[in-house]
């Protein structure tokens, strides 16, 4: 296959940038093998205390009302958790649902596909729900790749340890050792179903590092890891015949009577109608919240991501855990403008380019894990003045051609095509010239507070995926989130059809809706900001829209 051929656009970097390029060129031949060092325990710390976005108190506000009042939580986020709920004052029969099944999955992307296919394989009625089109999600805009222990130099206990060591031992231990255990068996069940795993001549997986792992347990599928993954999942729910209520978003859980979970309403995101669908057993499986842009950081997530499932589980009464931590992936795309905050998968830095500052110097190990690498990126730009101007800040460069002088020519169209592809599109050539990064809001470390059987503390609601806290601790490990929606979203979809025989549910209700309104009025929240989210607003600086900002950051 011939290589691609990309028309470079000369004038794409700016006389500063050339100028640096300049010196990343000078002591590439130097970094090439060079042993970088990692850091020490103590080191860590002190980087992630001063640098890393979830040290900053300016960015939280603590919570007045709900399970977890007195911690706190993003402001962005806590703003939509005392918000107002779109079902007040408008005349809502839960009595009489439109829909009526056995299992509710809110959410299309791979925790809930994967939900919805172990839910009718246990023989009970399912039904997605997606305010967007089934796979519209983060499943499939992850790329990296997926963590599995199934080679002979590595074990789940290893896996374990890793993914313990690289979480700052908050995982839940229950929840953590359930995702190594059944890791292989997952990667086995996707290869089963049709994905393409990267695979030498001989048929074994081929397996790689990534940050934070002390053995090469990186499945991938080129660096479109997430869209193959989902591709394969989305034709498996449509091919079993599994009900999808698609542009339908869910404004509010149902209860009963007995405080069991009953269903939800539902809004057409087209209509603004409302219909009510009755479930003997919900899932969550909403993912994560990038779009709420915490402290006014780019994203690389897709465009429903606004934890509308956190809100609905707590305004229930179901229980955060970690919701104060969140993943800034230390490599989005910081210039060109086209692209901020897009994700430059990790696998670039798996396969050898190095972080180097404006002066050409690698400054750090380029797989310590993501948010002490995130932090490093942030203070070599703010309290070193070692970052290179852009014109929409300061950033470092990804030695990308350093790939190919590892790997050999080719190695990048082979092994990281999608990201070859993306810059390509701006007249730019990763094989050539190095790229620039800057931390971007990427994954939502925390959720809502399930056991090892993905349920909640309320009585049928489960939660799979991005929209779970626990697995991951405070910081999650690269490739352990695509396991995470396979693994979780199975097991929410089997102990969901198992909870479901003996289930009796009582009298439908939205009490505890004006039950949170009530003790959000005795705390003096008067808040006007309408919630769950549902989908962000932008205006791209058009004074001719500033008034239709009804949430966030206006300058966003």
């Amino acid at each position: 296959m011939a290589a691609l051929e990309i028309k470079v656009n000369p004038d794409v970097f700016t006389q500063e940038m050339l100028d640096s390029i300049k010196k990343v060129e000078a002591t590439r031949p130097s970094r090439i093998g060079a042993d970088l060092r990692r850091m020490s325990a103590e080191e860590k710390d002190d980087v992630l205390r001063h640098f890393h976005p979830d040290y900053r108190e300016d960015g939280f506000s603590v919570l007045r009302v709900g399970p977890n009042k007195g911690e706190k939580v993003p402001s962005e986020l806590a703003d939509l958790l005392e918000g107002k709920s779109r079902v007040l004052g408008v005349s809502v029969d839960v009595a009489h649902p439109d829909y009526d099944t056995d299992v509710l999955i809110i959410g299309g992307g791979g925790a809930g596909a994967s939900a919805a296919i172990e839910a009718v394989n246990g023989g009970v009625r399912t039904m997605i729900v997606t305010k967007l089109r089934i796979g519209d999600a983060n499943t499939m805009m992850a790329e990296g790749g997926i963590q599995a222990a199934d080679k002979p130099n590595d074990s789940p206990a290893i896996h374990y340890l890793d993914a313990l060591g690289g979480g700052h031992f908050y995982n839940k231990p229950e929840l953590l050792r359930k995702l190594v255990m059944e890791a292989p068996e997952a990667i086995q069940w996707l290869n089963g179903l049709g994905v393409m795993f990267d695979k030498d001549a001989d048929g074994t997986m081929v397996t790689t590092h990534g940050g934070g792992t002390s053995r090469k347990r990186m499945h991938a599928c080129a660096d479109y890891s997430g869209a193959e993954i989902m591709r394969v999942l989305r034709d498996e729910v449509i091919n079993r015949g599994i009900q999808i209520v698609d542009f339908t978003a869910a404004i509010e859980l149902v209860l009963d009577d007995r405080g069991q979970c009953a269903g939800a309403v539902l809004r057409n995101m087209e209509t603004g109608e409302l219909r009510v669908a009755r479930a003997k057993a919900v899932i969550i499986a909403t993912g994560g919240a990038g779009r709420l842009h915490y402290q006014g950081f780019p994203t690389s997530n897709h465009y429903g991501a606004t934890a509308d499932g956190l809100i609905l589980g707590y305004r229930a009464g179901a229980k955060l855990l970690y919701a104060d931590t969140i993943q800034y992936h230390p490599t989005g795309v910081a210039y060109p403008e086209q692209m901020l905050g897009a994700l430059v998968t990790e696998k670039v830095r798996s396969c050898g380019a190095q972080l180097v500052n404006v002066d050409g110097e690698a400054f750090m190990n380029p797989l310590e894990t993501r948010d002490v690498t995130a932090a490093s990126i942030i203070r070599e730009c703010k309290e070193r003045g070692k970052g290179v101007p852009t014109p929409l800040g300061s950033a470092i460069w990804l030695d990308t051609p350093m790939i190919e002088e590892i790997g050999g020519k080719g190695t990048i169209e082979k092994r990281i095509p999608g990201m070859l592809r993306m810059y390509s599109k701006f007249g730019m050539d990763m094989r050539l010239t190095p790229i620039l990064i800057y931390p971007t809001l990427h994954y939502q470390n925390g959720g809502l507070d399930v056991t090892d059987k993905s349920m909640t503390n309320i009585p049928g609601l489960f939660v799979a995926g991005e929209a779970a806290g626990g697995v991951h601790g405070r910081n999650r490990l690269m490739g352990n989130s695509l396991l995470d929606v396979i693994v979780f979203g199975r097991n929410a979809g089997k102990f969901a059809s198992a909870y479901v025989p003996g289930v009796k549910l009582g009298v439908p209700t939205l009490s505890h809706v004006e039950k949170f309104q009530a003790e959000l009025k005795a705390a003096g929240v008067q808040s006007k900001v309408e919630s769950p989210l549902l989908l962000p607003s932008y205006t791209h600086g058009n004074p001719k829209f500033a008034d239709t900002i009804k949430w966030g950051h206006a300058e966003l």
